[in-house]
C-alpha cells in the first residue's frame, strides 16, 4: 500500500451504544420537520379536501422537494436502524461509526440548508414552505444539533486512511446482514471478480453483447431463478438476496448485473398475473435460463406516458395479432420471449385498454439478429450500458397464440405492470449501488498506486474526501435499498420505499462515477481507464425505471397521500 491521507489527530470517533442513540434521535427529528413541510405542502396542493394533480404539477419544485426530504428522512432512519443492529451484534466498528458520523453531518446539514435534487438544483427549506421557526427548532433537537457538525474534514481524512490500509469487501464497512446473504455476496463477488472484471471494459469498447458462456455460468449459479419459487424451478429466495446479488453483479459490469432485471420482471408478471398454466410452463424455463426475456414496453413519443402506448393485439381466430413499433428494448435481439404491453380495445386511449402477452420469438444471432419475418430491429448506438444492446422493434402482424394473453383476460396489462414497479425499481437501486462500489473501488485503487508531487494521490486531503464520502453515500444507499426489499420480503406495499431507494441510489452512482473520473484527472477521460466506462454506465440509472423527475412526483404523491 502506497502513503496514507494525513491525518489530524483530532478526527472524532463516537462511541457506539451513544452514537446509535444518537442517530435514532436525529432520525426522529428529522421526521418531524418532514410532517410539517408535508402539512406546507398538502394544503397548497389540495382542493375541497382532495389532493390536486394541477395543483401539484404547479407546484412540482416544492412537491419533489419533499420527495427528496423524505427519502433522506427514511435513509436516515435507516442508518440508524443499521447503527442498532451492528451494536446489538458488537460489530459497530470505527469504520462504521466515522461513516454514520459523517452520513448524519452532511445529511442533516443538507436538511437544513438545501438538497441537491441534480448537479444545478438544489432544493432549499424555504422552497417547501419551511420557516425559519421550525428549521430553528429542527436545529435546536440535541442529536442533531451534536451530529450536524459530524462531517468534518478529520473525520473523512481518518475514514479514508482505513480504506486505504485494508482489502476485500469488509474495506467498505459491514452492510449489517444475514450470514447467509453474506455467503451469496462472497459466491458472486468471486464469480464478479473472476470472470467479469477483466473482460467487461473490452466488451464496452468494442460494443460486444455479454458472451453467452458468461450467461450460462449465470444460469449455472441461479441467477435467473433466484426469486423465483422452488416449485416452479427457482431458488425461492427474497429481493434481499436479488439486492446482493445484482449489487455484485453490476459491481464487476452493469450489463451483467442486469441480465437477471430481465428475467425478474418477466417472472413477477407470471406470478403475479399469469394462469397457473402459464406459470408452469413459463417460469421453469426462465429459471434455468433456457428462456431469456426481454420487456417491450416503451414507443417512440410517449417514454414514461404507457397510456399513450399505439402497439395494436387484435385476434384472428384464436390468435392475437401484434402490431407496432415499441424502442429502448434492452437485450431484444439474443431472447426467445418478449412481454409486450399492447393495446387490445382500440377504442380507449388510457390505460384501461391495455393488455400484456407472453410472446414468443427466435433467438437472434449476430449475423442475424431478428430472423422472425414478422420482427424487424435496430441498434440504438449507446454512451454505454452497453453489453445487452438497446433497439428499436417493428412488430409487423407478429402472431402469438391466444393462451399468450397473460392471465387470459384482457384490459389487465398496466394493472400487472404496476406489480411488478416494486421489484424492478429494488433491483435498479441494487444496481446503482454496484456501479457506484465499483466507481469506489476503481478510484481507490488508482489514488493509492498514481503519484504526484512525490506522494499518492490519496495523501491530497481532496482527493481523500472525495473516497471518503462516497464510501459513506454507497453505505446510506445500500441501507435504504436493503429496507425496501426486506419489506417486500415481508408482503408489506413498498412502492414509496423502493421508489426512494431508486432515487438516491441513482444520484450516488452518478456523484461516485463523477468523483472517480476527477480522481484520475486526464486518465479518466481517455476511453482505456475503466472508470470512463462506469461514468457512462452510471448515467442511465437516473433514466431508466423511472426518470429521477418521475420518481419524485411518484414519491410525492405517496406522501402527500399518507397511505
Amino acid at each position: 500500500m502506497n502513503a496514507d491521507p494525513q491525518i489530524s489527530p483530532a478526527a472524532p470517533v463516537h462511541e457506539a451504544g451513544d452514537l446509535a442513540e444518537a442517530t435514532a434521535a436525529a432520525a426522529r427529528a428529522a421526521r418531524a420537520l418532514i410532517g410539517e413541510a408535508r402539512g406546507i405542502l398538502a394544503a397548497m396542493v389540495s382542493a375541497e379536501g382532495r389532493l390536486s394533480g394541477r395543483m401539484l404539477d404547479a407546484e412540482q419544485y416544492a412537491a419533489h422537494g419533499l420527495a427528496w426530504l423524505a427519502t433522506y428522512g427514511e435513509s436516515l432512519t435507516q442508518m440508524a436502524n443499521w447503527a442498532r443492529r451492528l451494536e446489538s451484534a458488537g460489530k459497530l466498528g470505527e469504520i462504521e461509526r466515522l461513516i454514520l458520523g459523517v452520513g448524519f453531518g452532511e445529511y442533516l446539514s443538507q436538511i437544513a440548508g438545501g438538497i441537491p435534487m441534480s448537479q444545478g438544483e438544489i432544493v432549499r427549506p424555504g422552497d417547501m414552505g419551511l420557516s425559519e421557526t421550525a428549521l430553528a427548532t429542527f436545529r435546536a433537537d440535541p442529536a442533531v444539533a451534536r451530529l450536524i457538525v459530524g462531517n468534518t474534514d478529520p473525520a473523512r481524512m481518518r475514514l479514508a486512511q482505513i480504506l486505504a490500509e485494508r482489502e476485500g469487501a469488509a474495506t467498505f464497512g459491514d452492510p449489517g446482514l444475514d450470514e447467509e446473504f453474506e455467503m451469496v455476496r462472497d459466491q458472486f463477488r468471486r464469480f464478479a471478480d473472476d470472470r467479469v472484471i477483466p473482460h467487461a471494459h473490452v466488451w464496452h469498447l468494442r460494443d460486444q453483447l455479454i458472451p453467452i458462456e458468461v450467461i450460462d455460468e449465470m444460469s449455472e449459479l441461479g441467477v435467473f431463478g433466484l426469486t423465483i419459487p422452488e416449485e416452479f424451478g427457482g431458488f425461492g429466495m427474497g429481493k434481499t438476496a436479488m439486492c446482493v446479488v445484482s449489487e455484485e453483479l453490476s459491481r464487476g459490469y452493469i450489463g451483467v448485473g442486469s441480465l437477471g432485471t430481465r428475467s425478474e420482471i418477466a417472472a413477477e408478471l407470471i406470478l403475479g398475473g399469469g394462469t397457473e398454466a402459464q406459470k408452469e410452463y413459463w417460469l421453469p424455463k426462465i429459471a434455468s435460463g433456457e428462456i431469456l426475456p426481454t420487456a417491450v414496453f416503451t414507443e417512440p413519443n410517449t417514454g414514461s406516458d404507457l397510456g399513450a402506448l399505439k402497439t395494436r393485439a387484435a385476434q384472428d381466430g384464436d390468435d392475437w395479432v401484434l402490431t407496432g413499433n415499441k424502442t429502448w428494448i434492452t437485450h431484444a435481439a439474443r431472447t426467445d420471449m418478449m412481454t409486450v404491453l399492447a393495446r387490445t380495445d382500440p377504442a380507449t386511449d388510457n390505460y384501461s385498454g391495455l393488455s400484456m402477452f407472453l410472446a414468443s420469438k427466435t433467438r437472434g444471432t449476430d449475423g442475424d439478429p431478428f430472423p422472425d419475418p414478422t420482427i424487424n430491429g435496430g441498434e440504438i448506438e449507446v454512451l454505454g450500458y452497453r453489453g445487452m444492446k438497446e433497439y428499436t422493434l417493428a412488430l409487423d402482424s407478429h402472431r402469438v397464440p391466444g393462451d399468450a394473453l397473460l392471465g387470459g383476460v384482457e384490459g389487465q396489462g398496466f394493472k400487472q405492470l404496476m406489480r411488478t414497479f416494486e421489484s424492478a425499481r429494488i433491483q435498479t437501486a441494487a444496481r446503482a449501488i454496484g456501479v457506484a462500489q465499483s466507481a469506489l473501488e476503481i478510484a481507490l485503487r488508482y489514488a493509492q498506486e498514481r503519484t504526484a508531487f512525490g506522494k499518492p494521490l490519496i495523501a491530497f486531503p481532496r482527493v481523500a474526501s472525495k473516497l471518503a464520502m462516497m464510501a459513506v453515500e454507497v453505505m446510506i444507499a445500500r441501507q435504504i435499498t436493503y429496507y425496501a426489499a426486506r419489506e417486500k420480503d415481508a408482503g408489506h406495499r413498498c412502492d414509496l420505499e423502493a421508489g426512494m431507494a431508486k432515487l438516491l441510489g441513482a444520484r450516488v452512482a452518478w456523484a461516485a462515477a463523477d468523483n472517480g473520473l476527477q480522481i484520475h484527472g486526464g486518465n479518466g477521460f481517455a476511453l482505456e481507464y475503466p472508470i470512463s466506462r462506469v461514468l457512462c454506465d452510471a448515467r442511465i440509472l437516473n433514466i431508466f425505471e423511472g426518470a429521477a423527475e418521475i420518481q419524485a412526483q411518484v414519491i410525492a404523491r405517496r406522501v402527500l397521500e399518507g397511505n
